[in-house]
């Protein structure tokens, strides 16, 4: 099975200690989540599919959250990260598709957190994000993973062929 997706993690809309801590661009919140919304719409259509690998948003109400996914384009699944804690009924409420911890598709492993390379199968590789900007491990295959983190594509989400 091939599917043909877009691929983003970490945006943490609404977070603004992210700005600090990732080396983000930004002087606040408002003008980083517009800037993300923008390249976000720059290359996703309506009708197309996001695989979001997690850490969405922090902070928001149920109607922020309503509001932000609206002005995003295209079906969203979300592959929750750490800093997703609300519960999967109200996730999928304010418009995600669907809402999982990890999935497999193809020979591709999707999850928040790189996994440990050693419970990578031979030819799987692992789409995540959770590292940011930052370094693998050392002596790390990165062969094994695509890190999706919004620092790593200039803040909009990458086309894959999974």
């Amino acid at each position: 099975m091939i599917c043909i997706a877009w691929f983003i993690s970490d945006n943490h809309f609404n977070h603004k200690n992210i700005i600090k801590y990732c080396s983000r661009p930004f002087e606040n919140i408002k003008e980083m989540d517009e800037y993300m919304i923008k390249q976000w719409n720059s290359v996703v259509n309506e009708g197309d599919l996001i695989y979001h690998l997690g850490d969405f948003a922090l902070g928001l109400s149920t109607e922020e959250y309503i509001e932000l996914v609206n002005n995003l384009h295209g079906q969203i699944i979300l592959i929750r990260g750490n800093h997703d804690r609300k519960g999967k009924t109200f996730l999928k409420r304010v418009g995600f598709i669907e809402v999982q911890k990890k999935l497999i598709i193809g020979h591709y492993i999707l999850s928040h957190r790189p996994q440990d390379e050693s419970q990578i199968p031979e030819g799987f590789t692992n789409i995540h994000g959770h590292i940011h900007n930052y370094k693998y491990k050392e002596n790390t295959d990165e062969n094994k993973y695509i890190n999706v983190s919004v620092e790593m594509n200039d803040y909009k989400p990458i086309w894959i062929d999974i």
